[in-house]
């Protein structure tokens, strides 16, 4: 038992028939190496979340700061907290795969921004779920690092704000400010270029308002890179465009190939590849289209640019009757991406891409809801163990099916397997013992309770 007990503390805390009692005893300091996989339980109990909220330890009091599943009223009763680094991990706030989290009510931001710590001040301008309206209102803040940051709500500031951040006597907040205007001023864009090192100059080079003669010498630049950055520039002259069409380097050429401004006509003029296997980043400006920018993302769905279509393919506000066609392209990356970003990608494209693909968003795409599960027997045989571990999923797998694939060679299948309530108690238990099957093995909701506390004596002994 002893190899195993931190495996086992893990699987009891996501255990789902797993009842307050025994997670309330998981938060001893013993079982410490369950408590962040306590924080990931969906919708936990209000009894654990206040013994967490109110422990001793503020490791445990961190872990929930910064959970998102936990209500953001709850967490955001940790906002006065003795300890900084539980108040930073409350403003920094989650940060889960693709996901967004509800923001923390707008009194405990303002007391975040108002900390007298200045690193728990730092995170909250910075946390991905604060408001941009809550964020606006402190342009005036005491502290310079939240004035600068208040500039990536540059939009939603009126225009004596803009002026007043642009004047700041802080350099970093004053450039803070230029690194948002210089889209719509070409000579803060000169004077920023003049000044700026390798990231954020590249930055400017793609989106800075450019002169006429800063344009004509960044395309007659000797540094490859520099003509990259440019070409994705909006201001770029049309002309200018045109000749980085044909420019000697491919990157720079591709860059050209996916601007706003071209027709499907003029992309295919330009002499670009792209790998079917290739994994580029979303193009930024697809990336960003929004919900009033559908017609332009229909464009870039049914766009003859693969780079096109996988950004589309990734944007939230994907119309409906494009998921389909896109989820079954020609381009491996974009059936990827539309089954990984799109929630409604259709059930045989998951299957099709889960047999085809082994990365580490294949668990999310078996979690969809519309996953077909039924017949996923046939796959038990298969020569493949991610395909054969997919004869867990099905519903109407038998008992003796799921014990035997408990028994596979290969750790993975088992680790599946461990977890299914159709295993019959004592495989269970078996599994426990086994490094490769503890945490799945604990986490089987067909686990008696019982059995539950027995490990827990077992596994941190004395603890009631």
């Amino acid at each position: 038992m002893t190899d195993v007990r931190h495996d086992i503390l893990k699987g009891l805390a996501r255990n789902p028939a797993a009842p307050n009692g025994v997670l309330l005893r998981l938060l001893s300091p013993e079982a410490s190496s369950a408590w962040f996989w306590l924080c990931l339980r969906p919708d936990p109990p209000a009894e654990l979340v206040d013994a967490m909220i109110n422990h001793p330890d503020f490791r445990v009091r961190g872990s929930i700061a910064e959970s998102w599943n936990a209500d953001p009223a709850d967490r955001a009763r940790l906002v006065d907290d003795p300890e900084p680094k539980v108040r930073m991990a409350l403003a920094s706030g989650p940060e889960p795969f693709r996901t967004d989290v509800a923001p923390l009510p707008d009194a405990a931001y303002e007391r975040l921004l108002s900390d007298p710590d200045k690193d728990v001040r730092y995170w909250a301008v910075r946390s991905r779920s604060i408001p941009p309206r809550i964020l606006a209102g402190y342009a005036d803040h005491a502290d310079a690092a939240v004035r600068a940051a208040v500039c990536g709500v540059w939009d939603g500031l009126t225009p004596a704000t803009r002026e007043t951040l642009l004047a700041d006597p802080d350099t970093e907040a004053r450039r803070a400010a230029a690194l948002r205007a210089c889209v719509d001023d070409g000579a803060l864009t000169d004077e920023l270029l003049d000044t700026l090192d390798k990231w954020p100059r590249e930055d400017v080079l793609m989106k800075g308002r450019l002169t006429r003669a800063t344009a004509e010498r960044l395309v007659a630049s000797e540094d490859s890179e520099e003509r990259h950055a440019v070409a994705s520039n909006p201001s770029l002259p049309p002309d200018l465009v045109a000749r980085l069409a044909s420019d000697p380097e491919h990157h720079v050429r591709l860059a050209i190939s996916v601007r706003p401004d071209l027709t499907e006509d003029e992309r295919a003029a330009v002499d670009y590849r792209v790998d079917p296997k290739d994994r580029t980043g979303p193009v930024r400006w697809v990336w960003n289209l929004g919900a009033d920018d559908i017609d332009v993302l229909r464009r870039c769905a049914t766009s003859s640019h693969v780079l096109l279509r996988r950004s589309a393919a990734a944007n939230r506000h994907l119309p409906a009757d494009l998921v389909e066609p896109l989820a079954h392209d020609e381009d491996f990356a974009v059936r990827l991406l539309t089954c990984e970003y799109q929630p409604a990608a259709p059930a045989d494209a998951l299957l099709a891409m889960v047999l085809e693909w082994a990365g580490y968003t294949r668990a999310d795409m078996l979690a969809r809801p519309q996953f077909p599960r039924k017949g996923l027997v046939r796959y038990a045989e298969d020569e493949n163990p991610s395909v054969r571990m997919l004869a867990v999923y099905d519903p109407d797998a038998s008992p003796e099916l799921i014990e035997r694939l408990s028994h596979d060679p290969s750790s993975g299948v088992r680790y599946t397997a461990a977890g299914d309530p159709r295993l019959p108690l004592a495989r269970i238990e078996e599994l426990l013992t086994e490094s490769d099957t503890a945490q799945p093995a604990a986490g089987n909701p067909a686990l008696p309770v019982e059995v539950m506390h027995r490990l827990l004596d077992e596994s941190v002994p004395g603890v009631q």
